[in-house]
Order: structure tokens, then C-alpha cells, then sequence
């Protein structure tokens, strides 16, 4: 769930009233099979605690939901329920779940030194994978039933409404978790043996070749996964090759040397030639193969966006409602348009042109909004409504009196 940074008067009430006024105009389309979903909020008050267990049944009372709580945050059920409104998780009487994915730029690694707006940059990369590669690419989803939402604040979503997948268990769940990201994976499994085509001697020495790279599966991604690895070393030098080989295990001594082979001596090449890994001449390095499966797989940290694809029971945040903790809008996007989306740009309330609000900044702070928005603590700025809510539900600035 998502953290809630306590905001004083004049502030809270000020945002809630944005909010307000966003809910009293939008209109958000409540999720599928509404009357089997559990609804949960966290109020605009000092207290910040769920008030969960409410079903909705029709569309106009969904939308009465919103206007009349004013949520911070809303949520709804990646569950179906008999019983949806029941206090207690057994008498609900579960019927199933949707399968959902959930990525947040912050979880990544190389996400930390990043500003905000590249690290969603960073994490849309992720999700393209996934959707892309594993949920329609291996697990044949078709894509009316995988729903992408950027969440409002720190990733993206995916909804997989696919019957097939209803009714699986968090352990069953856990495994698809562990088929993306690479768990317990031997990429050396994924490397091919054949013997020399020319030579018909059955005792022909063999050979090993990467499998092609539109191969199904965990072959033709690894093939995918080192080709986009050695086109980044090629590009950027052998330091960075250096460096990722160290990062996945390698001695320094020998994470140079493999680089250099690789990025210096022509090794990238020979290898994208003909598919052949003949150009080692022994095995294939084990730090290489964990960089390729670093590469190809997509993260999911253990402790953070793995368990909301194994939890049966997960809320959810609303598609269409409003992030507590950014004041940007939770966007459903269909795959096109998920190339053109630009957080800071297209999940902003929409609406009239207003006077700039006058706000004090209690952090550094530097968006590239447009324009963009800069300053030091303590430092008065004149900024655009939607930004100076961003920056107060963030805790980094308050209104100026």
C-alpha cells in the first residue's frame, strides 16, 4: 500500500478539495464484474487508516463512492467475492482473482541515483518486456484481457483479466513469478550442442550455438538478452562491460579480460556471426550468462512485486481514480499508447487553465514539468495547481500564505 506522507491545515484540506473537485467531474469507469469487488480508502484526515470491505453494485453508486468519500487513495479487489462487503476474508467466499503485475521504478537496480521522471522512464522498459515478451509472447494472453494502468505515482500495473488464470493459487502464482524473473535459472541449458553439418562422422567434435533468437521461450530470449548486452558494451565501452560483469559475479581480473575480449578483440561479432560460441575456448563465463539473464528477465523483487502477483486476496489501486501520494491520475493505456505516455505530462488532472498557486519549498526539488520546476528548501515558487499538489502530497513543499 501505498506510504502517506501526513499533511497539516492549510494544506490537507486544500488538496482534498482538488481532489474533490476532480471527482465531482471525472468520469471513472468501475471495474469489471463490480458487484463481486472489495472496495477499500484511506480518508483526507490526520488519521490514516484503511476503511476497507465495501462493495459497490451498480455504476452510480461506484461513482457516488467518489465523490462523496473524497478518497486519498481508493483500491479495489483483484478478487472476486461472493460476499465482498463481509469483514472477515473466509466468509467473503473467494471465487477467483485476476493476475496482477506490479512494478515500481524505485525496486529496480540503477533506479536510485535517478530523478523521478527517469526512473519511470527506466520501468516502462520493464513493463514492455513483460507484456510484450512474457504475458502475450509466452503465456499467449490476448490482449483485451491484459489491461495496462500506470499506477500515479512510482510504476506501472498490469490486470491480466484471463479466465484461464482465475483460479490459480499463490503457489501456482509464484511460479509464473519465477518463470519472469529467472529464478533458479541455469542459462547454460539454453545453449545448443550440434556437430559440424559438413562432416558425417558421428564422432565429429560439437560445437555450441546460441539458439535463434525468434526461438520460443527462455532460448530465444537468452539469445535476445546477449545481443542487446553486447550492442550496450559495443556502445559505451569495455569500462561498463567491466563493470555489469562484476556486478554479476565476476573477479575483476576476469571481468576485464572477458570484456575486453568481447568489446576490444572482436568477440561481440564472431559470436553475433553465426550464433556460435565457439569463440570462448573453454565454457562460456558464468558471470556472462548471469549478465544475459539479468538482461532478459524482468525484476521482481522479492519483498516488493512478488507478492502482488501471489497475493489472492490483493487490493489494488483504481483505475481512473487520483494517487494520494502525487495527485496524478491512475491511467488505463492500451499498448500504443503506452509509447506516447509521459507521466509528467498526460497523468496531470486535466481541466482549465488556473492562477498559479504560491508554494514553499521544504526540499530541493527539479521535474521536468513543462516548464520545468526547480528550487531549493525554503525557496518561494509560483507554480501551475496540478504541480504544487504533486509537491505538497509529496511533502516537499507547503502553500505559501
Amino acid at each position: 500500500m501505498a506510504k502517506i506522507v501526513p499533511l497539516a491545515e492549510p494544506d490537507l484540506s486544500w488538496a482534498k478539495e482538488r481532489f474533490a473537485r476532480y471527482y465531482r467531474s471525472a468520469t471513472a469507469e468501475p471495474p469489471t464484474d463490480l458487484p463481486r469487488r472489495e472496495f477499500a480508502a484511506f480518508p483526507f484526515a490526520q488519521e490514516t487508516v484503511m476503511r476497507r470491505h465495501a462493495s459497490l453494485t451498480t455504476p452510480a453508486e461506484f461513482r457516488a463512492f467518489l465523490r462523496e468519500t473524497v478518497p486519498r487513495h481508493v483500491y479495489y479487489s483483484s478478487a472476486y467475492y461472493e460476499h465482498p462487503d463481509h469483514p472477515t476474508m473466509a466468509a467473503k467466499e473467494w471465487l477467483g482473482a485476476d493476475l496482477i503485475f506490479d512494478l515500481d521504478a524505485d525496486h529496480l537496480r540503477g533506479s536510485a541515483p535517478l530523478g523521478y521522471a527517469d526512473q519511470l522512464a527506466l520501468v516502462k522498459k520493464q513493463l514492455v518486456r513483460l507484456y510484450d515478451d512474457f504475458l502475450l509472447g509466452d503465456f499467449g494472453v490476448d490482449p483485451d484481457h491484459a489491461a495496462i494502468v500506470f499506477s500515479g505515482g512510482r510504476g506501472y500495473h498490469v490486470h491480466v483479466r484471463d479466465p484461464r488464470f482465475w483460479r490459480l493459487i499463490s503457489s501456482e502464482r509464484r511460479e509464473l513469478v519465477d518463470y519472469l524473473s529467472g529464478t533458479e535459472a541455469d542459462v547454460s541449458d539454453w545453449i545448443l550442442e550440434a556437430r559440424h553439418r559438413d562432416d558425417a562422422n558421428p564422432r565429429a567434435r560439437k560445437f555450441r550455438q546460441l539458439a535463434p533468437a525468434d526461438a520460443p521461450g527462455w532460448r530465444g530470449r537468452t539469445t535476445r538478452g546477449l545481443f542487446e548486452l553486447l550492442h550496450r558494451w559495443e556502445s559505451k565501452g569495455a569500462a561498463v562491460a567491466e563493470a555489469e560483469l562484476v556486478r554479476a559475479g565476476a573477479e575483476a581480473r576476469a571481468a576485464k579480460s572477458i570484456a575486453r575480449f568481447l568489446v576490444e578483440q572482436g568477440g561481440a561479432a564472431r559470436i553475433r556471426e553465426g550464433l556460435s560460441l565457439e569463440a570462448f575456448p573453454k565454457k562460456v563465463p558464468t558471470e556472462l550468462l548471469e549478465a544475459v539473464l539479468r538482461s532478459a528477465a524482468v525484476e521482481m523483487q522479492g519483498e516488493t512485486d512478488a507478492p502482488v502477483t501471489t497475493d489472492v486476496h490483493r487490493l489494488i489501486r483504481l483505475p481512473g481514480s487520483l494517487h494520494g501520494g502525487t495527485g496524478f491520475r491512475v491511467v488505463s493505456l492500451d499498448r500504443d499508447g503506452l509509447d506516447r505516455f509521459e507521466p509528467l505530462r498526460d497523468a496531470v488532472i486535466p481541466g482549465p487553465d488556473l492562477p498559479l498557486t504560491g508554494v514553499r519549498l521544504l526540499e530541493g526539488v527539479d521535474y521536468p514539468f513543462e516548464p520545468a520546476v526547480q528550487g531549493a528548501p525554503g525557496e518561494a515558487l509560483d507554480v501551475a495547481e496540478v504541480v504544487a499538489l504533486f509537491l505538497i502530497l509529496r511533502g516537499e513543499a507547503t502553500l505559501r500564505p
